[in-house]
């Protein structure tokens, strides 16, 4: 049901940010030429200074100011594009209004959202709209959940090609470079106050089937937990707890439910992070797996002071 006319095939929202800047340098660069692409954000300033710093090819795409907590902004953002993709974050705090907006207006929505709980809540607040009027919504676009979410699809799909039935036990072993950006370090501070005051929030963070489209359905297998310890896989590499886990395996269930559970319905599927082979190994694991819980006791004391 979309609308006969809209002024943009994609709207990036939030392109004044870190990772807003990312991702339009990266349209700029491998957008076809023809993509009718728009830059949201707060100021019109600011999204100018962006658009000047891009290739040539974006100097004429479209300013557009918005703003997540002007309803009649958002509004008008949706009803113009064919695709809205938002940066702004927390999700929790900014982004159930733009869900809304979109689902409303029809128009198809992505983020780069790892909160269980706001993506719960979209989806019970935005679900049935977004059916009817035909908006695509699409959470945990980015890290989270992208590999995840498609190297169990690819997997699945290998094992059906092969006739070797449904997937039993899946460990995704991830490599990863880097630290965290600011908005992720304020998303997970936000998850950690919210489930401090609030124990519905507390039971989804917990739940692995905190996603799924119909929780009376799932099974009762033992899914692996969030964040273990020091583990090995059978090549001799050691592993360690993967922060992102508690969001991905949440991601990939809902998929396998989606599906009519394609995978498997008594799927274990669980996450860590690849390290070393050797002593070396050993100690890093330790280390890593030692210094995620003093991160998140350290994120825990200061949610709660």
């Amino acid at each position: 049901m979309e609308a006969p006319t809209r002024d943009h095939d994609l709207v990036l929202f939030g392109a004044t940010g870190f990772v807003g800047e990312l991702i339009a340098g990266y349209l700029a660069d491998h957008a076809p030429p023809d993509l009718r692409v728009g830059l949201a954000g707060r100021s019109r300033g600011k999204l100018e200074t962006v658009r000047s710093r891009l290739p040539v090819t974006a100097h004429d795409w479209a300013l557009i100011e918005a703003d997540s907590e002007n309803p009649d902004s958002l509004a008008a953002l949706a009803a113009g594009t064919r695709v809205l993709f938002t940066t702004v974050g927390p999700y929790a705090k900014y982004g159930l209004p733009v869900v809304e907006a979109c689902a409303r207006a029809g128009t198809h929505y992505g983020d780069l959202t790892g909160e269980v709980s706001f993506i719960r809540e979209a989806i019970d607040r935005c679900d049935t709209l977004a059916r009817t009027t035909g908006a695509r919504i699409v959470h945990a676009c980015g890290y989270d959940s992208v590999p995840s979410d498609l190297a169990v699809l690819l997997l699945h799909r290998a094992v059906e090609t092969d006739g070797a039935g449904g997937l039993i036990e899946v460990q995704l072993v991830a490599r990863a470079k880097g630290g965290f950006s600011g908005g992720t370090i304020e998303s997970m501070r936000g998850q950690l106050d919210g489930m401090r005051s609030d124990p519905v929030l507390r039971f989804l963070a917990g739940d692995p089937y905190s996603l799924s489209p119909d929780r009376t359905a799932e099974p009762s297998t033992r899914q692996p937990a969030d964040l273990g310890w020091v583990g090995r896989t059978e090549g001799g590499l050691w592993t360690a707890p993967f922060l992102m886990a508690s969001v991905n395996t949440r991601i990939v269930r809902r998929s396998n439910a989606l599906q009519g559970w394609a995978y498997g319905q008594s799927l274990r599927y669980g996450e860590v992070m690849g390290m070393q082979r050797g002593p070396a190994g050993a100690v890093l694991a330790g280390a890593t797996a030692l210094g995620l819980r003093v991160f998140g006791t350290a994120l825990t004391m200061e949610a709660a002071s």
